[in-house]
């Protein structure tokens, strides 16, 4: 959720974190801060707003050293603030902290420390963490043995970065949760929450894995565990283009991905179909526990919850595979029925969603199987799930998902059809489908193309106070997606619905002003949908309809028509359709002058509950 950066070594640290923080800027934070050695004490600049204001202040009086911490917040505890935003000092100023997540039992460590004359600045729970690791940090005592024995009483999921003045050269970090990625260089050595802060400095990584601690200066890196025993370094090199990092010409990451998706239908696809046009997922389970999987439990958060609910109709329809979807704050606390027979689907771009985390523990509880469909290598979910697809996205760096999504509903789409191989199941045209799913670039490439329709449709409807988003079959679950994608970057309220529920209540709230958006991708159920469309007309309502490029009928019908390429599967069609409402909320924003990438109270990886 927040940005942790680090740096020791012999370039300005201070510009390197700095550079670090830009990179993360996608991760949502409301404050910034700096943390570094000047001489015989440890300086911290901070501010509160965007990290251009830190950025005044740095330009204002350039700072100088050799480490460095810095840290982008999302305020969880105490408002957005200059006291408030990170780095923390520790009760003597002998060490400052950064921190990501949250510690759940920061009220008792604190009453405790208040009790012992402790005083605190901020009301944030990681300054607590700081005088709790200070407390620790005695003569002779190393750092890293003090934050060994200080985060064994911390409670919660986080990360922590920690510097101290006694050891100048020396960073030490911890993992419980919260991501962190440790970037090997040559004579430096660096850290960050995610691995585009990396990329300008080295291609070698450790993704920190649960509970570990690193111990970094800029000749090497250590790790140990949480009783202190020295652990072996596996590096992972990323091979990303670090233009699949930046903006590629493109005004904001959104637009760039969402023009990716073509190139991302590749990607999904590479090397899981054969040459004899079977499907291929390596590392999943054997054939065996696919005949006894009896029922399929779909557990996701925003978009990726939408995503689940395409894998629900696919499973269904194709397989006849009974499929539940739940989000994963609900799950927990629904009390859950699951077959000793079932499999959890955990979907997370990030992997780091704890909401989704903390279900799949439950489910590991339970001996449930347990199937990840993720974006990061090396993530949380990816590590502790069973077996993992990766959806092979690349990086994703705008708040409002798009890629992701698409990625995520077509590996749904491989998986139901290899479930679909092993099974022998009758009346899935598998050669059909790999066959048009082949297409899927050159189709969404079309789709592309829409583009300056749209815009024109955004110019129009940008002052809109309600838009529904309104289709049957899959194309209902699309609209659900698509209406998150406007109320997340243009601040317009929407509603979402199957169309038929229109007239049991929603339709209330139609008047000639509100826009509504029907998906009628699917034929077999479109006069059905153009009998919602006059329900919504007959109240003033305007009419937006996407609709496939054989589709007559609904030019007779609707004020617009947004025609997109016909496949030979409605689920195909739907999915197609999400590329004009990811445009539509886009231009919306854009013309309203929005902040696309970086949406208000939003964040990319959720990592609280």
């Amino acid at each position: 959720m927040c940005g942790i950066a680090g740096y020791v070594g012999p370039k300005n640290a201070v510009d390197v974190v700095f550079d670090q923080l830009k990179r993360l800027e996608y991760r949502g934070y409301d404050s910034a801060g700096i943390a570094y050695l000047d001489g015989g004490s440890i300086q911290v600049t901070k501010k509160a707003g965007k990290l251009s204001e830190l950025g005044k202040v740095l330009h204002d009086s350039p700072k100088h050293a050799e480490l460095a911490i810095a840290h982008s917040r999302w305020a969880t505890h105490g408002g957005p603030t200059d006291e408030n935003a990170h780095p923390h000092y520790d009760r003597f100023e002998r060490i400052a902290i950064i921190h990501n997540g949250i510690i759940e039992n920061y009220l008792e460590l604190k009453q405790d420390l208040v009790a012992h004359s402790h005083k605190f600045s901020s009301q944030t729970d990681t300054e607590v963490a700081a005088h709790v690791i200070g407390r620790e940090y005695t003569d002779g005592v190393p750092l890293e043995e003090a934050v060994r024995k200080a985060v064994k009483k911390l409670r919660g999921a986080y990360a922590l970065v920690v510097m101290s003045l006694s050891e100048p050269g020396k960073i030490v970090c911890v993992r419980n949760s919260s991501p962190l990625v440790l970037g090997i260089g040559i004579g430096e050595n660096m850290l960050a929450s995610d691995i585009p802060a990396l990329l300008p400095y080295t291609r070698e990584v450790v993704i920190m894995e649960e509970n570990q601690i690193a111990i970094l200066t800029k000749e090497r890196i250590r790790l140990i565990d949480g009783d202190g025993k020295e652990l072996a370094i596996e590096p992972t090199h990323i091979d990303w283009d670090i233009d699949a990092a930046e903006r590629g010409g493109y005004e904001h990451f959104m637009r760039k991905e969402i023009h990716e998706q073509p190139q991302v239908m590749r990607q999904v696809t590479t090397g899981r179909i054969d040459e004899k046009g079977k499907i291929r997922l390596e590392g999943i389970f054997g054939d065996h526990v696919w005949n006894e999987i009896d029922r399929v439990n779909i557990i996701a958060c925003g978009t990726a919850y939408h995503a689940g609910l395409m894998g629900k109709h696919l499973f269904e329809s194709a397989l006849r595979l009974p499929t539940d979807v739940y989000f994963s704050s609900e799950f927990r606390y629904g009390d859950p029925v699951l077959s000793p027979k079932s499999l959890a689907i955990f979907v997370s771009q990030s992997g780091e969603t704890l909401d989704s985390l903390a279900a799949l523990r439950l489910c590991k509880q339970r001996r449930i199987r347990t199937l990840g469909i993720v974006n990061v290598v090396g993530s949380a979910i990816s590590r502790e799930c069973d077996r993992t697809i990766f959806t092979q996205a690349g990086p994703e760096i705008s708040v409002a998902s798009t890629k992701a999504y698409t990625a995520q509903v077509m590996v749904f789409a491989l998986l139901a059809l290899y479930i679909a191989q092993v099974q022998e199941v009758p009346g899935v045209r598998i050669d059909e489908w790999i066959s048009e799913i082949g297409r899927m670039d050159e189709l969404m490439a079309e789709c592309l193309k829409l583009e300056p329709q749209i815009e024109k449709l955004a110019e129009e409807y940008k002052d809109m106070p309600l838009c529904f988003f309104l289709g049957r079959g899959a194309d209902a679950f699309v609209a659900m997606e698509g209406a998150l994608k406007l109320k997340e970057i243009a601040y317009i309220p929407t509603q979402e619905y199957p169309a038929g529920e229109m007239k049991h209540g929603p339709l209330a709230l139609v008047t000639e002003n509100v826009v509504s958006i029907f998906g009628a991708t699917d034929p077999n159920i479109r006069d059905k949908v153009v009998s919602n469309i006059k329900e919504v007309q007959a109240r003033g309502g305007r009419i937006i309809a996407i609709t496939t490029s054989e589709d007559e009928l609904m030019d007779q019908v609707a004020e617009h028509v947004i025609k997109i390429p016909k496949t030979k599967f409605e689920f195909l069609n739907a999915l197609l359709a999400i590329i004009p409402l990811q445009l539509f909320a886009y231009h919306v924003a854009k013309l309203n002058g929005c902040d696309i990438d970086q949406p208000r109270n939003l964040a990319k990886s959720v990592t609280v509950e």
